[in-house]
């Protein structure tokens, strides 16, 4: 990296800033609650409300309302159709929430310069390399989802707000729909599984990709980091790479459960949405830049099962 002049200070409205959290009930939007606490007053947004406004995606009439009523300093958005198999047939909606919702977002940030921190996936990707890719790739989605949340990527950089895209993939966590939880419970039930042994990619826990998402807020909202220096595209997962099957290995090993689980292959087992074969991210720019790094997908998965009765 080159040296540069750090950025001014993010002005705030008071003594602690205010950060808009969009997707607080979340997997990840669960943890940010907790991790950006840290950095200011956080205004938990979600669509089943509780914990602070109801947001819609679908409205951009109160997503505009949200925005102006919350008066942000930043903006860490964790909301996004995420089922996979459902968006080939849910088109539409998916396209709404993960492209033209980013976009009206962006829009109105990038009129109040707020800058915003935006995740992304993996799935942007057809999976035919066998390298980690970077960021440089060239997109090329299988599925609607991959397409949708592309299409939000590349709404959010027209627009013109200060962001950070971060593209991760394969999350889990102690909480919500995810591939532990539900491998933890049917380990348990199962005497047998079959489990894809040939998609490959980097599992990463959702906890600590909240933290190192607060470790960079910091420094945007301390001026650290000039946003029209750094802004952009950026992977960010768990190190290390393994199959599904692999995974389920682990877990099965560290839950000391009994289970005998069988690799098949993708074929054996057909789903709606194609997936990419081999989607691991490289990480290198993140840590190049921000000088932080995700853990081994091993370290974070033991860490994670501490807090899970196995």
């Amino acid at each position: 990296m080159t040296p540069q002049q750090p950025a001014a200070p993010v002005k705030t409205s008071g003594q602690r800033p205010r950060i808009l959290l969009i997707g607080a009930n979340g997997q990840v939007g669960w943890e940010l609650r907790r991790t950006l606490a840290g950095l200011g007053e956080v205004i938990a947004a979600s669509i089943e409300g509780g914990y602070g406004p109801i947001i819609d995606l679908l409205d951009h009439g109160l997503l505009a309302r949200l925005v102006a009523e919350a008066r942000p300093d930043a903006v860490v958005n964790a909301a996004a159709y995420t089922a996979v198999d459902k968006a080939e047939t849910d088109r539409d909606v998916a396209r709404r929430i993960n492209a033209d919702a980013v976009g009206e977002l962006g829009r109105l940030l990038a009129e109040r310069g707020i800058p915003i921190i935006h995740y992304s996936t993996d799935f942007v990707f057809p999976g035919t390399g066998k390298r980690p890719y970077t960021e440089e790739d060239v997109a090329a989605p299988l599925n609607v989802y991959g397409e949708t949340k592309l299409g939000g990527e590349l709404a959010l950089l027209d627009s013109g707000a200060p962001s950070l895209i971060f593209r991760t993939s394969w999350v889990y966590g102690a909480r919500g729909a995810n591939f532990l939880l539900t491998m933890l419970r049917l380990l348990r039930e199962k005497d047998e599984l079959r489990i894809v042994d040939d998609q490959v990619g980097s599992p990463t826990w959702s906890r600590m990709l909240a933290e190192l998402t607060a470790l960079v807020l910091y420094r945007v909202l301390r001026g650290d980091l000039d946003l029209k220096q750094v802004g952009g595209l950026y992977h960010l997962t768990g190190s290390g790479e393994v199959s599904w099957f692999g995974f389920a290995q682990a877990i099965l090993e560290r839950a000391e459960l009994n289970c005998r689980l069988i690799p098949i292959p993708s074929t054996d087992y057909p789903a709606p949405a194609r997936r990419p074969a081999y989607s691991v991210l490289d990480n290198r720019k993140f840590q190049e830049t921000f000088g932080l790094h995700m853990p081994d997908w091993r370290v974070s998965l033991d860490q994670c099962l501490e807090l899970i009765p196995c």
